[in-house]
């Protein structure tokens, strides 16, 4: 059985996470998501929506085979348990692929490293990102 493995922090759900766990379902039979846990997002803002809740609604998602919370200190530690044949980053994702894939084979982790596609608009008014969907409710509600 081919897995797959997609990650992010899918802090407020919209239609680009959709699209990428879509995407990364097509590329084999089991989707497997890594949430990444609050404590460990540098990156960007701190998420609203708590750990729990954030795994909760990525595993309820109908192209997600399996979530769970990622590992505390070693973003590798569930990637190792799952096995994947490939993992799939998503398109503007801050990870460096070239990095991961050298940690895969160092750590004897067999898998491709793919990014997936952004998604295009389906009409003006559509936000796809989670920092987006933040500053309008800031602007319209204050």
């Amino acid at each position: 059985m081919k897995r797959v493995v997609a990650q992010g922090t899918f802090d407020i759900l919209h239609p680009g996470h959709v699209h990428y766990l879509e995407e990364a379902a097509a590329m084999g039979e089991k989707l497997h998501v890594i949430v990444a846990r609050s404590d460990n997002v540098s990156h960007k803002a701190d998420p609203i929506v708590p750990n729990k809740q954030r795994v909760e609604m990525v595993e309820a998602l109908n192209p997600v085979d399996h979530a769970r919370l990622g590992h505390p200190d070693d973003i590798f530690v569930p990637i190792q348990d799952i096995n994947p044949a490939v993992i799939v980053l998503g398109h503007d994702q801050h990870h460096d692929d070239d990095a991961i894939a050298k940690e895969l084979a160092e750590r004897g982790i067999d898998c491709a490293v793919r990014r997936a596609s952004a998604r295009e608009r389906q009409h003006d008014q559509e936000v796809l990102s989670s920092r987006r969907i933040v500053e309008r409710i800031h602007e319209r509600r204050g």
